[in-house]
């Protein structure tokens, strides 16, 4: 696993590139994504009549990080996360996980490794519908030749983490679209995958059920802190689910940066388009704005760091000087209403500008 000074990297994306046409290798020397320009090289793919999906695409994932790829529609991002998997194969890049090129994997490689380290899950279900809840959730162990004993007593534990025990032998059509998502989600965990890829998972659900099953996400990822790789076009939902996120358009990425730091410093209009509506206060985090702490200051009363403002800012009615902000039982910093009010007054003053 590669090693950065922060936290372990589980998952690298360096300078991946998938054009479509007939000669789209030609813009890459041995298909290794490394171009002098890659302004120079889009320009160039764009004028042969070739499509550029994704553009020297960069970033890493970390070990139990939620990393949310977001864009509007035909901005590459579900183009990349399939790239990642290897479901389109990239045109020029590199695709690490655990320092293992996936490009360079044979066949058979692969797919043990989409078998034992991935789990995926789409927005359209595809749940089997001559199967029930059980044997579909069983599905992945089956092919992996898992005997049945032991694969439908995996899936029933999987059936029961996602809340629908008592559901195990109905079929696809007797259920829910939020319960369909339920057994989907469940499939994809029954292989204990390493790394977890959700493409738009929740966007077909109305707004009722997609927010509870955002709240179920959370949920499962408190108990299994998975490496997860997140697809959305709601921004909503990637401040709410996201560690850090990815904005693309026309194939490239625009921006990576925590949730605070893509809605406080936008890198350019098109990134301001998609955060100039997001209430700061859902926003900025505790951990974002706290100091040193004082010493002698305990845990009584500690929040976590990524408590946002609107759930802290209740807390100084009290009349509290500073609350400690405390990571794993460790204070780590303290927030003050001075430093509130002054990152919501910058936060005021940079709309203005805007």
């Amino acid at each position: 696993m590669a090693k950065t000074e922060e936290r372990d990297i589980k998952l690298v994306c360096r300078n991946v590139w998938k054009v479509y046409g007939p000669e789209a290798g030609s813009f890459f020397q041995q298909g290794n994504g490394q171009v002098a320009d890659a302004g120079a090289t889009i320009d160039r793919i764009r004028e042969s009549g070739h499509i550029g999906a994704a553009c020297d695409v960069s970033f890493d994932v970390h070990v139990g990080e939620i990393f949310i790829i977001m864009g509007l529609s035909g901005s590459g991002k579900s183009t990349i996360v399939r790239c990642l998997s290897r479901l389109v194969e990239p045109t020029a890049g590199e695709v690490l996980l655990d320092g293992e090129d996936l490009l360079r994997v044979s066949k058979e490689q692969l797919i043990d490794i989409r078998r034992h380290k991935m789990g995926m899950v789409f927005q359209n279900f595809g749940l089997l519908p001559h199967l029930n809840v059980l044997e579909n959730v069983a599905f992945p162990l089956q092919v992996q030749g898992v005997d049945k004993a032991t694969r439908l007593g995996r899936a029933m534990e999987m059936i029961e983490l996602v809340g629908l025990d008592g559901r195990e032998g109905s079929y696809p059509r007797q259920l829910s679209g939020g319960q369909q998502q339920r057994v989907g989600i469940a499939r994809s965990l029954c292989v204990e995958p390493e790394l977890w890829f959700l493409d738009e998972p929740f966007s077909a659900l109305d707004p009722l059920i997609r927010r509870q099953m955002q709240d179920e996400f959370m949920r499962l990822q408190k108990l299994l802190h998975k490496t997860i790789v997140f697809i959305t076009h709601d921004f909503l939902e990637a401040l709410r689910l996201g560690d850090r996120i990815a904005i693309m358009k026309d194939g490239k990425v625009v921006q990576i940066g925590t949730p605070a730091e893509v809605v406080m410093t936008p890198a350019d209009d098109y990134v301001q388009e998609f955060t100039q509506d997001v209430p700061r206060v859902k926003v900025i985090t505790a951990g974002d704005i706290m100091a040193p702490a004082t010493n002698g200051l305990g845990a009584a009363g500690a929040v976590p760091p990524t408590m946002t403002l609107e759930h802290l800012m209740p807390k100084f009615s009290e009349g509290l000087d500073a609350i400690p902000v405390a990571d794993d039982g460790m204070v780590v910093g303290q927030v003050s209403p001075q430093a509130v009010l002054q990152a919501l007054a910058a936060a005021a003053d940079e709309e203005a500008l805007a």
